[in-house]
């Protein structure tokens, strides 16, 4: 259940909703934090639900000491009014026996927001891929049939690469094609609730392994700043994003000196 910050509910209608799935390397969720920490959004509400691992902690996006007592929970809801955007960050894993229910509880919440579409950010095992994903980027794209209407002649000018359905029986050529998305977590079962919903929603995913995965979330959400223009892109160089402050615990607080 969403629940709002203050007294208002805040309306959604017509704008994008961009959120992670928590997938290989967390590469949707650093994506996430670049874009709330870059737009400097505000948080608007948060969810309630016995669907994820609970977990409290400070702000991960303070700039002084008064914003970092602020405490955070595992999915929380941030808005940017001035660009119609926004962003459902997760930050705890679903528990297992209740993906169906997150599934349930997000397409509820889409369609009851009136969102014009939906992005989830997600990443696929590197060491699974077949022959033909081997070839060119890493990056692929997936739109459900009521997006590919509006956004297919888009994509394909940005020269975008489509997730490819591969054999459900490896090396016979006519056996059945399917989505195959190993450690996308519900990645590919919300892709499908969406088609079946009617719900635009585009999936933007990355072959990456477990390590250090800070690159991988700069390549992903660049990638979908090619589509969305959430910053301006300069003539020479990149997007330059803004890290947020709890970054710096990414892998750790360092090694103590004590044991030297």
């Amino acid at each position: 259940m969403f629940i709002a910050s203050g007294d208002v509910v805040p309306s959604f209608k017509g704008f994008t909703l961009i959120m992670p799935a928590v997938s290989v390397g967390n590469v949707g969720q650093l994506a996430v934090d670049l874009i709330i920490s870059t737009l400097n959004m505000a948080r608007v509400g948060h969810f309630h639900t016995d669907c994820l691992i609970p977990m409290a902690g400070n702000n991960p996006y303070a700039s002084s000491a008064e914003e970092a007592v602020q405490l955070s929970t595992c999915a929380e809801v941030y808005s940017h009014s001035d660009s119609k955007l926004a962003v459902l960050q997760i930050r705890t894993p679903i528990i297992q026996t209740k993906v169906r229910s997150f599934r349930k509880l997000m397409v509820s919440w889409i369609k009851s927001s009136g969102f014009l579409r939906s992005v989830l950010l997600s990443s696929s095992q590197a060491y699974h891929r077949d022959d033909q994903q081997l070839h060119g980027s890493p990056l692929r794209y997936l739109l459900t049939p009521s997006l590919q209407k509006e956004e297919a002649p888009r994509v394909e000018e940005l020269g975008w690469k489509e997730m490819e359905r591969i054999s459900a029986f490896p090396g016979i050529s006519d056996s059945e094609q399917r989505l195959y998305i190993p450690g996308g977590g519900v990645t590919k079962a919300l892709y499908t609730d969406c088609c079946t919903e009617g719900i635009s929603m585009a999936v933007l995913l990355i072959f990456c392994s477990e390590g250090d995965n800070v690159p991988d979330a700069f390549a992903l959400v660049n990638h979908l700043n090619d589509w969305l223009h959430l910053l301006d892109k300069p003539a020479q160089g990149s997007v330059q994003w803004r890290v947020p402050p709890s970054w710096r615990l990414l892998f750790g607080s360092g090694v103590p000196p004590l044991l030297f």
